[in-house]
């Protein structure tokens, strides 16, 4: 181990006149290391372990076919445009942008792999400094000549660019060598032109000294050397090989030479287009593939550099046939340029992924534009037809059980072989004709109520004479539900998406993939009898969920079924798509010193034992103080020790006793096992004190034969659900009558409690008058408002009310 000093970019640029210190300095051409600001720092040494390291790549020769590959990612190229490393404008760099790209370097460099820079910037750099010295030597001029402390306007002259570049490299370096130096990581410049490549020992030379490098794990900055360059010639190359115009062709060429397994190209604009950026119609590619160029619209270049959309495309696809993969992606944006490089490489959708494998089915963008367009037709069916169609669903649940089973055998065997999920998931996973019947009676609840559903009207106001307003529910859009284990969940949600006339998208665990593949089948073969099969879309490609939750323009809601722990995930990734659901069910059952013998049993037996894993199943046994030491509270310790529950002691209870259980780590946990926590109250108020700091608002019991009692707690809790001498286990939309459930919500807006078809409507106004404006019903105007409340009178698809 080595020891080091070392102070973060972000850190060193928050110091008061730090980076005025470390550009004039690196302006001077002099070490900006040296600075007082930048003097915490060790030298590394080459036989120093990485922080951790990354799997060596598969051999190069063919490029990554799928974003998450790009994981494995050993030896990558970050090509710097001009857009990213400049200001706006075009005079000096954009010290913050390249300091967070460069700790982003560092952190994948700490990690193992070996990175290499193309950068642009030494023209800037250099005319930043060239002004500074015409402007200074102007002044002196001026004053001398004046004998006056003011000056004159002063004009300066076009600056060429090989002596801003000539200028420029020095500084340019010395800048990246003292950001570098923070992380203690050794940098070194390379300058090199067209003519390196043509020279086939120039070009060994190149290769060796680049390998010799990496070798000692130092970080090569390359750059074209601008200084001497002659300009670029149209058309100049040569056949298979493509010649060094500008950073774009230099970054893909070197990558090739380097055998690299990543060129990730950063500019100004987020990825590709399939026309030019800012158009109405304009549409960012997720992904690239050869032979798409013909779908593609350039637009002009960016604000500064030589190249060009155009020019980043075809160096590419050149370096794409040389077995490199590449990304193009937006290096400017201030959201995203702390983190882009280090999203690219652990596989996250940023920016255009250039891949020669082409999938055989659509991409989740086009799933979604399919989904949502078959969704609107299925909206304006008449609600028996979408009726019908839950119906066949039901049906071929139990006509096709067999084939359905046999998937599903399939998925189970191969859980056990790999030994990934727990008893509890197992569970989950498990299908029977036992719970495809439940399935299908839980359809035909859905298909009748989906009677009464699109279309509904809620509310009727005359607001004015021939001027009235509706009320009416509609679907919310597209929803993309995200499920862990649980099959028997697409077949439930489908229904209900159907019935509410709203397009879906599911994305089903890897572990259930045969058996949903076959329910999704059966899902598409029900739609397609009124022509709208492609409404419910299964998401089989490799979409991470993080991806799918950023298609803030494509889906309307996210549903997630699964862990706690899912949930979160979802609900920190989802930041413009509200996410309907809940991340724990810690559920409380609250003894009362008034409770029955018999119900307290019976309700926390059930409770507890009937799905441990379930979310609305009890995890915290309150009891009232004077319960304790009575045969009441006997019972419920034996009944739980012959259930086998493992019983930890809430701090209250464990006071109690000489020798108690194994105190609760937390009084906020959700154990979905045959464990709970028992805690100890003084009163019914206590409890719900306990229960308002410690639950998750999903469900709580009391027991009780005092109903004065019961109703305050059934009052001042605010759960989605609270029940009174009832298992906690009947929080749940079958249960309900709802006929299924999307999920229990335990938000405090919207849908809340177990979700069915009426959670997932929205509302929609709809006003039928004859040329009324808002001026008639001014001071000046000849109307005036009624708003009188009319009758409700039910609104079916294409047919209107009446007065």
């Amino acid at each position: 181990m080595y020891l080091q000093k070392m102070i973060s970019c972000s850190q060193f640029l928050a110091r008061p006149n730090a980076m005025q210190t470390f550009v004039r300095a690196a302006s001077q051409g002099k070490n900006p290391s040296s600075s007082p600001f930048l003097t915490l720092h060790a030298v590394r040494q080459w036989s120093n372990v990485p922080f951790f390291t990354v799997p060596l790549a598969r051999a190069h020769g063919k490029s990554f076919a799928h974003r998450s590959e790009l994981r494995q990612a050993k030896r990558i190229v970050v090509k710097l445009g001009s857009a990213v490393v400049t200001r706006g404008d075009e005079c000096g760099l954009a010290l913050g942008r390249l300091a967070s790209i460069v700790e982003q370097v560092a952190v994948l460099q700490n990690q193992g792999r070996e990175m290499m820079i193309v950068t642009s910037g030494a023209v800037a750099f250099g005319k930043q400094r060239l002004r500074h010295e015409i402007l200074l030597s102007q002044s002196v001029r001026q004053a001398l000549h004046s004998g006056q402390n003011q000056l004159k306007d002063m004009s300066l002259p076009v600056l060429e660019a090989r002596a801003c570049a000539a200028a420029g490299q020095s500084g340019l370096m010395a800048l990246y060598e003292a950001m570098f130096t923070q992380y203690s990581t050794c940098t070194a410049q390379i300058l090199v032109t067209n003519l390196d490549f043509h020279d086939d020992q120039k070009r060994r030379n190149l290769n060796s000294t680049l390998h010799e490098l990496l070798r000692m794990n130092i970080v090569p900055i390359i750059n074209t050397n601008d200084a001497v360059v002659p300009p670029p010639e149209p058309n100049s190359d040569l056949q298979g090989v493509i010649s060094i115009k500008d950073n774009d062709s230099l970054a893909a060429r070197l990558a090739v030479e380097m055998r690299a397994d990543l060129l990730i190209a950063l500019s100004d604009v987020e990825g590709l287009y399939d026309s030019p950026p800012g158009s109405d119609d304009a549409k960012l590619l997720d992904t690239f593939y050869p032979g798409d160029q013909h779908s593609i619209t350039y637009g002009t270049k960016s604000r500064v550099g030589i190249g060009g959309m155009e020019a980043k495309v075809k160096a590419a696809l050149w370096a794409l046939q040389g077995g490199t993969s590449v990304v193009i992606a937006n290096g400017t944006h201030p959201k995203v340029t702390g983190h882009v490089i280090t999203d690219i490489v652990e596989g996250k959708k940023v920016g255009t992924f250039f891949s020669e494998v082409k999938p055989a089915g659509p991409t989740v963008e086009q799933q979604t534009e399919m989904a949502r367009s078959a969704g609107r037709t299925l909206a304006s069916l008449e609600p028996e037809q979408r009726s019908d169609i839950i119906c066949i669903l039901a049906d071929l649940l139990t006509e096709r059980k067999d084939e359905i089973l046999s998937a599903n055998k399939n998925d189970m065997e191969h859980a056990v072989s790999t030994g990934r999920l727990s008893p509890a998931m197992l569970k989950r996973l498990s299908l029977s004709s036992s719970k495809l019947n439940s399935l299908s009676i839980g359809l035909r609840q859905i298909a009748v109520s989906s009677q009464d559903s699109v279309g509904r009207v809620l509310r009727r106001t005359r607001v004015a004479n021939k001027l009235e307003l509706e009320q009416i529910t509609v679907p919310i859009g597209v929803l993309l539900v995200i499920f862990e284990s649980r099959p028997d969940c697409l077949p439930q949600v489908s229904a209900l998406a159907i019935a509410s006339g709203n397009a879906l998208l599911l994305k089903g665990g890897k572990e259930a993939a045969n058996t949903n593949r076959i329910l999704h089948e059966l899902a598409q073969e029900a739609l397609s009898i009124h022509g709208v099969k492609d409404a419910i879309q299964l998401v089989s490609t490799r979409e991470e969920v993080e991806d799918l939750c950023r298609l803030e323009k494509m889906i309307d809601l996210i549903i997630p079924r699964g862990s706690s722990q899912l949930v979160r995930d979802i609900q920190r990734a989802a930041k413009s798509i509200p996410v309907l659901g809940h991340s724990e069910g810690i559920c409380h059952v609250y003894v009362d010193h008034e409770a029955s013998v018999d119900k307290a049993i019976k309700i926390i037996r059930d409770s507890k034992c009937d799905y441990p894993a379930a979310c609305n199943a009890m995890e915290t046994l309150l009891v009232h103080r004077d319960l304790l030491r009575t045969p009441l509270f006997d019972q419920i310790i034996d009944m739980l020790r012959t259930e086998h529950v493992k019983v930890h002691a809430g701090p209250k209870f464990a006071s109690y006793l000489t020798f108690s259980p194994s105190e609760v780590k937390s009084l906020r946990t959700e154990y979905g096992d045959l464990e709970c926590c028992i805690e100890v109250v003084d009163s019914m108020q206590e409890a719900v004190d306990h229960i308002h700091k410690y639950g998750s608002s999903h469900t709580d019991v009391i027991v009780t034969e005092n109903e004065d009692t019961a109703e305050q707690f059934l009052q001042q809790l605010d759960s989605a659900c609270v029940f009174w001498n009832a298992s906690s286990r009947f929080a749940d939309g079958y249960r309900f009558g709802l006929g299924a459930e999307v999920g229990i919500s335990t938000a405090r807006i919207h849908a809340r409690g177990p979700v069915g078809l009426e959670g997932l409507l929205t509302t929609k106004w709809v006003l039928r008058g004859e040329g009324q404006t808002a001026a008639d019903f001014s001071e000046q105007g000849s109307m005036t408002y009624l708003h009188e409340n009319l009758p409700v009178a039910q609104v079916l698809p294409g047919h209107r009310t009446t007065s």
